[in-house]
């Protein structure tokens, strides 16, 4: 097991570290020069060749982008462009917003798009499928910031039973707090929770036509036995890994619903970020998103070798 943990985590530094080259190459990428921005129009090209050097924006890549790394490794991801701030500091304001509504909206993921695919797969072609069937194809089928559009429309314009944009925190008012969130929620786990529900009716159908499900009808079990201690638990343990995988694109639709409603958060600093062409408020945010997206799919991955001892092995 230890050479296992080893394995998964040397493979996670491994994936950030190159995640962070491509970051890093990409902004550089971006049309448009960051010092010509904040020196504004009427800047001679001396002015604009002095606040380069001052950023250091004229360094060689290689130095730039090792003097980076080593202060992000330290938790010092330098100083915004724009907003003459430190970017952990703007990052520390932005966190709290995000995770709520990231883990609201993977809570969200968990307790119906789990539940769904099992109503769906122990029924085949019975009522629970045809919901699960129907919340799919909805779902799916509109990105999430449309679907926000018209949970607005619905459920804030015309029946006026929620707020409409902003956010009020728990520390505040709990209840205030909650139906600023129920419309981002819904947003943000709506598509993910179809997916996961899919695969969860996929494979609880599958481990039903198992030798050893049959094997246990046969000896006279009752069914909610077969089904809660044999199947199930077979069953759930590749969805661990999916529910892991579906985390980036829960993180990354997250960012997007803020816009929608209004939310402070990491999707309006992303936006300003790239806007004012601030790289190292924009590789400072990608970065820490990518580490949580490879921390989590590598958690995933040691439950599932912890789950199974197979996968230790192999």
């Amino acid at each position: 097991m230890a050479s296992f943990l080893i394995r998964r985590i040397a493979q996670g530094l491994v994936v950030v570290v190159l995640a962070s080259i491509l970051i890093f190459l990409v902004m550089r990428l971006i049309p448009g020069d960051p010092a010509a921005l904040l020196a504004g129009p009427e800047a001679t090209p001396e002015d604009v060749e002095a606040l380069r050097d001052r950023l250091g924006l004229n360094d060689p890549l290689i130095e730039q982008y090792v003097d980076w790394l080593t202060g992000a490794i330290q938790g010092d991801f330098g100083r915004s462009f724009t907003r003459s701030l430190d970017v952990d500091e703007l990052m520390n304001a932005a966190l709290l917003p995000s995770a709520e509504l990231a883990i609201a909206g993977y809570a969200f993921v968990l307790a119906f798009g789990i539940p769904l695919g099992i109503f769906a797969g122990l029924k085949p072609g019975g009522i629970g499928d045809y919901i699960a069937t129907g919340f799919t194809m909805f779902t799916l089928g509109i990105p999430n910031f449309v679907l926000g559009i018209i949970l607005i429309w619905v459920l804030a314009v015309h029946l006026g039973l929620l707020p409409i944009t902003g956010r009020v925190g728990f520390d505040e008012d709990p209840i205030e707090a909650l139906k600023f969130l129920v419309m981002p929620m819904i947003a943000v786990g709506a598509g993910t929770a179809a997916v996961l529900a899919r695969f969860v009716r996929a494979s609880i159908m599958e481990t039903l036509n198992q030798d050893y499900v049959r094997t246990a009808r046969a000896k006279g079990l009752r069914e909610r036995t077969v089904v809660l201690r044999h199947a199930m638990r077979n069953a759930l343990i590749p969805v661990i890994t999916v529910a892991a995988l579906q985390i980036g694109f829960l993180i990354s639709g997250a960012v997007i619903v803020e816009v929608v409603f209004a939310r402070p958060g990491f999707g309006s600093l992303i936006i300003a970020g790239v806007q004012g062409r601030d790289y190292q408020l924009i590789q400072g945010m990608l970065v820490v998103l990518v580490t949580v997206f490879v921390v989590a799919n590598t958690v995933a991955d040691i439950l599932y070798g912890y789950v199974d001892p197979r996968i230790r092995v192999s």
